[in-house]
C-alpha cells in the first residue's frame, strides 16, 4: 500500500509512535523514527521493523527545538531525498489543575505538543510543495475536542493542532497534499498505565466499546490516511476513541 514512500514519525520510539512506525513499515514505507532521549526504545522499534523485513532509520532530535527540527529535515533531504508522509506524534503531559499549574508545566507542553508540530509542518511543507505530493497526519487528542480536567495545557495544545490541521489543509490542497488529524481516546500507553485505578474505571464508563484502545488502533487509521485510498480526505479530524464522542 505504501511501497516506495518515505515516512517521518516524530516520537516514534514507544507507545503510539512505535505502533505507527511499525504499521507504516509493514505496509511498505521506509520509516524515519524520531526520538528525543530514549535511544534504547527507538532502537527496539527499529529492530522490530527490520526483523519484519522493513526499512528504518533513527533520527535523534527534540521537536520543541527549532534548530533540532531544521537539522533533522536537512538530514532527511541529504540522506533520503524525499518525504511522502509526516506523522506528528511526539507529545508530553504535565498534568495539573489550573490553580496549581506552573508556568514551566504549561510551557513545556505547549513547546513540544504545539510548537513542535508547527516546526515540523513548516519544514515538511517546503519539501512536499516541491514534490507536489504529501500526506500529513497530526496526532491530536479527544482532550483537544472535549477538554479534560487537569489538562488545560495539553487540551490547549491539542486543540491548536486541530486548528493548524484545518488551516494547512486549505493552504496545501492545491499541491496534492492531504492534511488530517487523528484524535485518540484512552489508549494503553506509558501515559495511561500510571493512572489510578479509580480514574481508569471512571474513564471506562464513558467508552461505549468498554475497553481502552491499543496503539495499533491508531496506527491502522494513520496507514489509511497516509495511503492514496484517502486521497479525497483532507482537513478532517478522525476520533479513534471507542465512541467517547457520541
Amino acid at each position: 500500500m505504501l511501497e516506495g514512500k518515505t515516512a517521518f514519525v516524530t516520537g516514534g520510539s514507544r507507545g503510539i509512535g512505535r505502533a505507527i512506525a511499525v504499521a507504516l513499515a509493514k505496509n511498505g514505507a521506509t520509516v524515519i523514527i524520531n526520538y528525543c532521549g530514549s535511544f534504547e526504545a527507538a532502537k527496539e522499534t527499529e529492530e522490530i521493523i527490520k526483523n519484519n523485513g522493513g526499512m528504518a532509520y533513527l533520527l535523534q532530535g527534540d521537536v520543541a527545538s527549532s534548530s533540532d527540527v531544521e537539522r533533522m529535515f536537512a538530514w532527511i533531504a541529504e540522506n533520503v531525498k524525499r518525504l511522502d508522509i509526516l506523522v506528528n506524534n511526539a507529545g508530553i503531559t504535565r498534568d495539573n489543575l489550573i490553580l496549581k499549574m506552573t508556568d514551566e508545566e504549561y510551557s513545556q507542553v505547549i513547546d513540544t505538543n504545539l510548537k513542535g508540530v508547527f516546526y515540523c509542518l513548516k519544514h515538511a511543507s517546503r519539501v512536499m510543495l516541491k514534490q507536489r505530493y504529501g500526506k500529513i497526519i497530526n496526532i491530536s487528542s479527544i482532550s483537544g475536542i472535549h477538554g479534560n480536567p487537569g489538562q488545560v495545557n495539553y487540551s490547549a495544545a491539542k486543540a491548536g493542532v486541530i486548528g493548524m490541521t484545518k488551516t494547512l489543509a486549505r493552504e496545501l490542497s492545491s499541491r496534492n497534499i492531504n492534511v488530517n488529524a487523528i484524535a485518540p481516546g484512552y489508549i494503553n500507553t506509558d501515559m495511561t498505565v500510571h493512572l489510578k485505578e479509580e480514574i481508569k474505571a471512571k474513564a471506562l464508563e464513558t467508552i461505549p466499546l468498554k475497553r481502552f484502545g491499543e496503539g495499533e488502533d491508531i496506527a491502522e487509521a494513520v496507514v489509511f490516511l497516509a495511503s492514496d485510498k484517502a486521497s479525497y480526505i483532507t482537513g478532517q479530524v478522525l476520533s479513534v476513541d471507542g465512541g467517547m464522542g457520541i
